[in-house]
């Protein structure tokens, strides 16, 4: 694909994401399940320079699609902080819509089929305190799996923490097929600078089935995981907080 393809391609999207910008590329990831190997140097010598990551934005920059040579998402931002949530529904139909005019522009312009190997859902959760913790150190407060340092005979509470966890999500036949990563960090709020802690929730894996349809059903799998890991991430004091109720 050329800078003048995607040319062609944004003009397709201008109507709704009329802004452009160009940002460094992406590296490619895929979750892996083999035993990890030594690392190794690669060199690549190319002829020409990678095209960039390009994006196509709105006119409220809260929604923008990045469009590089192996990656294609959809984002929704808080921009201002009061931008209302948007569901997972309305951005999973948006985004069918977006993929569908991919793959018209690619059989137009003749650039073969798309072929999805790896598929990806985030969730950003802000969580502020609401009368329950204090701290950023207090995650236990917060998260179920962090018990904290009540019984340490020298350290205080700790200033600040943060968690990465990793989850494998299994296949019809028992192998993984992906993983759900939770990260916690401590965070600061634009607007009043107040702290907040910063759950990411990310489940990557392989298309279920072939095609498109095939990365909407990892799409639909990996919501399901990002909701029900949530809860079992969170405390039930912080469950009464947001009046959450299991459905």
């Amino acid at each position: 694909m050329t800078s003048a393809h995607l040319g062609v391609l944004w003009a397709r999207f201008r109507q709704d994401l009329p802004l452009i910008e160009e940002h460094p590329q992406l590296p490619p990831v895929f979750e892996k399940f083999d035993p990890p190997s030594p690392a190794q140097v690669e060199v690549m010598i190319e002829e020409k320079p990678p095209l960039p990551r390009v994006w196509f934005v709105n006119d409220k920059k809260t929604e923008l699609i990045q469009m590089q040579s192996n990656r294609f998402i959809h984002n929704w931002r808080k921009v201002e902080g009061m931008e209302p949530y948007p569901h997972y529904e309305p951005i999973r139909e948006k985004f069918r819509g977006e993929v569908a005019v991919l793959e018209a522009f690619l059989r137009d312009e003749e650039l073969g089929t798309l072929a999805v190997n790896q598929c990806e859902v985030t969730y950003v959760n802000h969580v502020e305190p609401a009368g329950v913790w204090d701290r950023p150190g207090e995650l236990e407060k917060v998260f179920s799996m962090w018990s904290g340092l009540e019984n340490a005979a020298f350290l205080p509470n700790p200033e600040d923490a943060g968690l990465h966890m990793r989850f494998l999500i299994p296949g019809e036949s028992g192998k993984p097929m992906g993983r759900l990563h939770a990260v916690v960090h401590p965070a600061w709020k634009k607007t009043d600078n107040s702290p907040i802690l910063a759950l990411n929730l990310t489940a990557r894996g392989a298309p279920i089935g072939e095609g498109v349809d095939g990365a909407f059903a990892f799409f639909d799998l990996a919501r399901r995981w990002i909701v029900k890991g949530f809860a079992d991430l969170t405390t039930p004091e912080m469950h009464r907080v947001w009046e959450r109720i299991d459905a």
